[in-house]
C-alpha cells in the first residue's frame, strides 16, 4: 500500500457519541464468559499498518493521553466482517467452522474485488473508542462485506462505519470533555492508501486490544487466499474448489 497526504480533514463524531453523556468505560480483563475457554477470536480486516498511519494513530493516542485503556496494542486495521472463534465442530452461536469460511471465499470470488483506494483522516468517535475516519468513495468496503456475508442474500447487520480504531477508552467520560479534546487535534492531511487485499486475522480473546496475528490474505489479483500459518480447520476443509 502506498500513502500519499491530500487535502485536509476534522473530527466528526458518530450519531451514537453526540447523543451520550458519556463514553463507554473499557475494563482491562478476561472475558471467560465470552470466549469460554476458546483461546482466538478471527475476523476479517483491512491490512493498514504502514508507516504514515502508524504516525498519525500515535499522535491521536498522544493527544487523547488519559482517557484511553493502558497498552492498546491492535496494528491498524479496518474491520470488515467478524467471524468468531475458529472450530472444526461448531457448536456455539459464536463459534466459525470450516464451511462458513469456505462460503466467505465463494462470495468474495463471487463479488470478484479489484483493487481500489481509500482515504484516512482525522479523528472522531464512537462512545466505546476514538478512530480515525475512513473515506470510501467507490463503496469498496460495502461490497467486500456483501461478499463476505454467508449468501447474496444475507448482508451484515446493524450500522457500520469503517474506520482505524485508535484506543479504548478507559472511563466513562464526559462526551462534551471529549468533543472538545478530539476538535483540538491537529488538522490533518488525508492518507490516501491502496488496498490490493483483505485478511483474515486473529487475536488472543483473553487480552483487550491485544495484537492481531495475520493469518491469510485473500489477495485480489488471484482470487485466492495465501495462507501465513496453517488453517485453523483441518487440511482440505477450505481448499479452493
Amino acid at each position: 500500500m502506498r500513502a500519499s497526504r491530500i487535502a485536509a480533514t476534522h473530527a466528526v463524531n458518530t450519531p451514537a457519541f453526540a447523543g451520550a453523556s458519556h463514553t463507554i468505560r473499557n475494563v482491562r480483563r478476561d472475558f471467560h464468559e465470552w470466549h469460554l475457554g476458546r483461546p482466538r477470536y478471527l475476523l476479517w480486516a483491512l491490512d493498514v499498518d504502514t508507516a504514515p498511519v502508524r504516525r498519525r494513530v500515535l499522535a491521536a493516542q498522544h493527544h487523547l493521553s488519559g482517557l484511553l485503556l493502558d497498552d492498546y496494542a491492535r496494528q491498524p486495521h479496518i474491520t470488515l466482517s467478524l467471524c468468531g472463534f475458529p472450530s472444526n465442530a461448531p457448536c456455539h452461536a459464536d463459534d466459525f467452522g470450516a464451511e462458513a469460511l469456505h462460503r466467505q471465499i465463494a462470495g468474495l470470488q463471487r463479488v470478484r474485488p479489484r483493487p481500489f483506494e481509500i482515504r484516512i483522516g482525522s479523528l472522531s468517535s464512537f462512545t466505546s473508542a476514538p478512530y480515525l475516519e475512513v473515506d470510501d468513495a467507490g463503496a469498496h468496503i460495502a461490497r467486500l462485506r456483501t461478499g463476505l456475508a454467508s449468501d447474496e442474500f444475507d448482508h451484515p447487520d446493524g450500522s457500520y462505519t469503517p474506520h482505524v480504531t485508535v484506543g479504548l477508552y478507559a472511563g466513562a467520560w464526559p462526551t462534551t470533555d471529549v468533543h472538545e479534546r478530539l476538535c483540538r487535534f491537529a488538522a490533518c492531511a488525508h492518507l490516501d492508501l491502496r488496498i490490493e487485499r483483505i485478511s483474515l486475522f486473529a487475536y488472543r480473546s483473553a487480552d483487550i486490544g491485544g495484537a492481531l496475528t495475520r493469518i491469510a490474505d485473500y489477495e485480489f489479483e488471484h482470487g485466492a487466499m495465501q495462507w501465513h500459518e496453517a488453517s485453523p480447520f483441518q487440511a482440505k476443509a477450505v481448499q479452493q474448489p
